[in-house]
């Protein structure tokens, strides 16, 4: 399974996730609202990697704790956003956590009760 259908597949089983193409890259969305994106190769980095959105504080723990797999994403990073590097050594594990995670930040409380608790 190569690393987007991989990431489709985390991203889209959640409910009401629906996939769109904006700035020439997936991005993934509930309600029209964006908690996620791939990034292959964005502006010459030399890696495909996932931005998703995060809570307050887990960028900066994430990215001082293990600055080789998490970085600050141009554009949504201010806003905290996380970014995670895809290669042979992902922690997949990890991925489907902040998928999640930005995910249950966008959606409404009607969708977050689905996967809550």
């Amino acid at each position: 399974m190569n690393v987007l259908t991989r990431v489709r597949k985390i991203c889209l089983a959640l409910p009401e996730a629906h996939e769109k193409i904006a700035w020439g890259a997936p991005t993934f969305r509930v309600k029209d609202k964006l908690y996620a994106m791939y990034a292959d190769d964005h502006h010459g980095v030399g890696f495909a990697g996932l931005w998703c959105k995060a809570p307050e504080g887990l960028q900066e723990s994430l990215v001082e704790g293990d600055p080789d797999r998490y970085y600050v994403p141009p554009y949504v990073g201010k806003s905290g956003w996380v970014g995670i590097r895809l290669d042979a050594k992902t922690d997949w594990k990890a991925v489907e956590g902040l998928v999640r995670q930005g995910w249950l930040l966008t959606a409404p409380k009607r969708l977050r009760s689905l996967v809550e608790g």
